[in-house]
């Protein structure tokens, strides 16, 4: 068993969990590289990784359902044997709809993989990380969203819902585990320049935003990453319960 410090990012294969991957991996973190279905694209970010001479793999599994989290846990322990940092990064998003017109299945979808799929990774990392459960501490670091704060009406308020949820969840988790070496803080991303947008019928949305933003320009997946990293490190010894927007002064 390796003393590297080991870190799982769910939904690592694209995005702003693409980007935590490669710098985590260039900070000598060994990665758990998660995807759902995209072996390629989650390969590729390994293979960047290792290319920079750090320490990466894949696992499969859907942060949405009981059987996919059991599994992503099962690989990274017997992989690594321990872990000592998530990022629970895994979200959709959906087409642009009013909330009476989102189906029962697609907000069904929408909490299942973004509001209890990282409280059920969180769950797992922190019994594993507490001091509480014979763990050596570690940091959790949950994605929200600027959205949990505006809304995002006419658009998907059930998606900014869910993020709101991620954002209550971050502050009691944070405080129950303080005592127990685990620290548990949030990222709030604003416009990123990620194929997210696509995913919900708006490829150009990033781009199309700007002139809205104080700084004129959407940000991009490194931006968000660099956060994400300074939380879980050794520089933010001292903060939990805390969260960090990177939305450009949106």
């Amino acid at each position: 068993m390796s003393e590297a410090r080991v870190l799982l990012v769910t939904g690592g294969s694209r995005g702003i969990g693409a980007s935590v991957c490669r710098l985590a991996g260039a900070a000598g973190w060994q990665v758990a590289v998660n995807y759902v279905s995209n072996a390629a694209a989650a390969e590729a970010v390994v293979d960047d990784i290792r290319a920079g001479g750090g320490s990466a793999v894949t696992v499969q599994g859907d942060v949405g359902s009981e059987l996919g989290l059991a599994s992503i846990f099962s690989a990274v322990d017997g992989t690594f044997g321990r872990l000592d940092g998530l990022v629970n990064n895994a979200g959709i998003i959906g087409l642009p709809q009013r909330v009476d017109e989102i189906s029962s299945e697609r907000l069904e979808r929408m909490f299942a993989v973004n509001v209890i799929g990282s409280f059920r990774a969180a769950q797992e990392a922190v019994r594993r990380m507490s001091t509480r459960h014979g763990g050596r501490g570690g940091a959790i670091v949950n994605i929200s969203s600027m959205a949990a704060l505006i809304g995002a009406a006419g658009q998907y308020v059930d998606y900014a819902a869910s993020k709101g949820a991620i954002e209550s969840f971050t502050v009691g988790l944070a405080r129950e585990v303080a005592a127990e070496g685990v620290r548990v803080n949030l990222v709030r991303p604003g416009i990123i320049d990620t194929d997210i947008h696509a995913s919900g019928g708006l490829p150009d949305r990033a781009r199309e935003m700007a002139a809205s933003i104080p700084m004129q320009r959407p940000g991009t997946a490194d931006e968000v990453a660099d956060a994400i990293l300074y939380l879980l490190s050794d520089a933010a010894s001292y903060v939990t319960g805390a969260a960090l927007n990177v939305s450009g002064g949106r």
